[in-house]
């Protein structure tokens, strides 16, 4: 359940994009181009606690929301996976039940285990709300939303916009998410990258693509990294010839318009996915991507602690 009060929006949880609609996305996008521009006003009215659960490793999410808790004034309550009665046989819900009953008003988790969060959100005895950091190769919405703030930054816009997909699609959260948004809000939508790496499922959000012969037309080149964790081990994988075949080359960069932006959620596997000449290029947004991130977050915490009260 999620609604909007006085122009900011009010959710109970995020764990999917799904349940949000353009108007939400919209509202979340301009909450936190405020939150970067030093013009919104935010205070608690009491101590409030956040943790974050990370069961994958992670730098960016896991920093970004740390440090986005911080700016909002929330007490952290650190916790490691690793030291955590987790490590003794304790359930996913049964800890986040006793984070509950401590007094933890947000729960930022991610998990290697898709729709992890179905039995949280569900529970009529967990009260806190749940952020979802990513969960397996399913969802990642506030990847998503940060992707779309920088987007927004650029162009102003989505509708008529022509954006790629470029790399490891079936095995990226961060892919699933932001196509069911960015087609809910009217770009045009190319895949690209290995066939054995795309799924008829994203023929109803777009079109598997040359990326040659798409790349002058575009207006973003998103690309994924990636990842040899969800792979079989036994995979063969040359990482030059995934650049030369499927990666954003320096030759290939030059077709881009030169309006174009070039975007990738990172890590990045450089000379893999996109030259190492090209991560902090002019039209790279890779590094203003990860300082939204923050302002995103911002944001999405705002909103959680507003569907709380409500």
């Amino acid at each position: 359940m999620s609604m909007m009060q006085n122009g900011l929006v009010s959710l109970e949880n995020l764990t999917t994009m799904e349940n949000l609609s353009t108007e939400e996305v919209m509202g979340l996008i301009k909450r936190a181009s405020e939150f970067k521009a030093g013009t919104a006003e935010f205070k608690l009215d009491k101590q409030t606690f956040a943790s974050n659960l990370f069961f994958e490793n992670s730098t960016r999410t896991h920093h970004s929301f740390h440090i986005a808790e911080a700016k909002l004034g929330l007490d952290i309550l650190e916790f490691d996976a690793k030291a955590s009665s987790i490590s003794k046989g304790e359930t996913l819900y049964d800890t986040i039940l006793t984070l509950d009953a401590l007094g933890v008003e947000v729960c930022v988790v991610r998990s290697g285990v898709e729709n992890y969060y179905e039995e949280l959100v569900e529970s009529d005895n967990i009260h806190c709300a749940i952020v979802n950091g990513g969960d397996g190769s399913g969802q990642h919405p506030s990847q998503c939303l940060l992707d779309l703030m920088t987007i927004y930054e650029e162009f102003g816009k989505f509708e008529g916009l022509r954006i790629a997909i470029s790399g490891d699609l079936t095995h990226s959260r961060v892919a699933k998410s932001n196509m069911m948004m960015l087609k809910k809000l009217g770009a045009k939508l190319y895949f690209t990258g290995p066939a054995a790496w795309y799924d008829e499922e994203f023929d109803q959000y777009g079109r598997y693509a040359n990326l040659d012969r798409i790349l002058p037309k575009l207006d973003v080149h998103m690309l994924l990294r990636v990842q040899h964790e969800r792979h079989d081990s036994e995979e063969s994988f040359s990482k030059e010839s995934y650049h030369r075949q499927f990666g954003l080359t320096e030759e290939r960069a030059k077709t881009l318009k030169p309006e174009a932006i070039i975007m990738h959620p990172a890590p990045v596997n450089r000379d893999v996915e996109i030259a190492d000449s090209l991560v902090e290029s002019s039209q790279s947004r890779i590094v203003q991507q990860m300082t939204n991130g923050v302002y995103t977050r911002m944001a999405i915490l705002e909103a959680v602690l507003a569907g709380r009260k409500g």
